[in-house]
């Protein structure tokens, strides 16, 4: 089966490549012709090659104008960005000195803050506790009521 296959790929290969080759050959011809047609005709070429060779010139010319104002503009754009950079002034020792400060202080700051804030946490701490306990002393109190009065019943009952 697949060699039939082949066979049929093969051939049609073939045809196409015989199809594409009958179209080179005929260009190939027809441009034979014409110029051995237009060489008989006159030894000047036509008026029309000529008005078509002007034209070609003349976009030609119009292309390279627009590619040299393209590359013109780009490379002015890349010096407006290079002169940017040039103008920003770098870094002073002073600067960063002044910049180190302003850390300096910031980090004492939050420092401070930071232990405010835990000495406010520990003391509402503890005084969130006091009640707490306040609390479980009582409840144990009320517990050991409820047993001795249960006790006591049992005493009556008997």
């Amino acid at each position: 089966m697949s060699d039939e296959k082949s066979k049929v790929t093969d051939k049609a290969s073939e045809i196409a490549k015989n199809i594409w080759l009958a179209g080179v050959g005929a260009y190939g011809r027809a441009v034979d012709e014409a110029q051995s047609s237009l060489k008989k005709a006159t030894p000047q070429p036509p008026k029309l090659f000529r008005d078509l060779v002007k034209a070609g010139t003349a976009l030609e010319e119009e292309a390279s104008e627009a590619r040299s104002a393209a590359i013109s503009s780009v490379e002015e754009r890349i010096s407006q960005v290079r002169e940017n950079f040039h103008q920003q002034r770098p870094a002073r020792i002073e600067d960063l000195a002044s910049l180190h400060d302003k850390i300096d202080k910031l980090t004492r700051k939050v420092d401070t803050l930071t232990r405010l804030v835990k000495a406010q946490d520990g003391a509402a701490g503890a005084k969130a506790k006091k009640p707490a306990a306040k609390a479980g002393a009582s409840t144990r109190k009320a517990a050991a009521r409820k047993k001795t009065s249960a006790g006591s019943t049992r005493k009556k009952k008997t």
